[in-house]
C-alpha cells in the first residue's frame, strides 16, 4: 500500500457514500474521514429525510428514528468492515456509530487491530 493518508481517507468516503446509496437508498450531503492512530473516524452529514427531522420532534419519535437507522446501519456491519479492509489491508476490531436527531449528523469510529496512522506515515 503505497497511498498517502489522505487519499486513503477520500477513498473510504467515496466508498462509504456508495454504501449508503447501494445498501440504504440514500446517501449522506457530505462525508469527511479522518485516520487518527488506530482509528477511522467518518462524519456524515446530511443523514436525516424531512420526514424524519419532523418525527424528532418529539421524544417517542427521536427515539425511534435512533434505534431504526442504527438498525438498518449495523445490519451492514460487516460489509462495512470488509470495505475497510479492502481499502486499507487492516482488519476492524470494532465498530461504534451513533446519530444527532438535532443536526442530520452520523459519526462512524472504526477501531482497527493496528496503528494505520504510524504504518502510513512511515
Amino acid at each position: 500500500m503505497n497511498q498517502s493518508k489522505g487519499s486513503i481517507e477520500a477513498e473510504i468516503s467515496k466508498a462509504l457514500t456508495k454504501w449508503e446509496k447501494d445498501f440504504l437508498g440514500r446517501g449522506s450531503v457530505s462525508v469527511k474521514t479522518d485516520i487518527l492512530r488506530d482509528m477511522i473516524i467518518v462524519s456524515l452529514q446530511g443523514i436525516l429525510t424531512p420526514a424524519e427531522y419532523a418525527l424528532c420532534e418529539s421524544k417517542e419519535g427521536m427515539l425511534s428514528v435512533k434505534q431504526i437507522r442504527s438498525s438498518l446501519v449495523e445490519s451492514g456491519v460487516e460489509e462495512l468492515k470488509e470495505m475497510i479492509f479492502q481499502i486499507t489491508e487492516e482488519k476492524v476490531k470494532s465498530f461504534h456509530t451513533d446519530l444527532s436527531t438535532q443536526t442530520g449528523e452520523r459519526i462512524m469510529v472504526f477501531k482497527l487491530f493496528q496503528n494505520l496512522e504510524k504504518k502510513l506515515l512511515k
